[in-house]
């Protein structure tokens, strides 16, 4: 299957552990060394209907990834295992995925 980086922003990314849908991606981080894709980023939920801006971004990282289909990325991920991220690295505060 052959997908370029534009076709990921119109797939919504599924917990199959837990059902919770995260939304749709909206960005991606590769290793530009080895040029893999490291991880997918998913904009955090809205506060207060988007007044109040967006909580923290979902880091996934690719080694969760199941299956991507045609509209759906399938992630394994327990719901527990959310951290708090705080790094330049990234641009700031995120979640996690371990």
């Amino acid at each position: 299957m052959i997908c370029r980086l534009a076709d990921f922003r119109y797939r919504e990314v599924i917990n199959i552990r837990t059902g919770y849908r995260l939304g749709f991606v909206c960005d991606a981080l590769f290793n530009i060394d080895t040029g893999q894709l490291v991880s997918l980023v998913v904009p955090g939920p809205s506060k207060f209907f988007g007044l109040f801006g967006r909580g923290e971004d979902y880091i996934i990282p690719w080694e969760c990834v199941k299956r991507v289909g045609d509209d759906i990325i399938l992630i394994d991920s327990p719901e527990d295992s959310r951290a708090n991220y705080a790094g330049n690295e990234y641009g700031g505060k995120r979640k996690k995925w371990i």
